[in-house]
């Protein structure tokens, strides 16, 4: 394969796969719950973070 063509291959699969990515996210969000997130939220302790995970 001619370095032409594995560029273009390459491209045409990056770009298939931000769109396929960007339809599954689509997807995810249509079924996101504003409810269901906040009761998430709830089971996370509330402590302070690790010495290496601070800001």
């Amino acid at each position: 394969m001619s370095p032409l063509n594995q560029f273009i291959a390459t491209a045409v699969a990056e770009k298939v796969s931000a769109l396929n990515t960007e339809a599954y996210l689509n997807e995810r969000a249509s079924r996101a719950s504003k409810e269901k997130f906040l009761e998430a939220l709830k089971k996370v302790p509330d402590v302070e973070p690790e010495p290496f995970d601070r800001l």
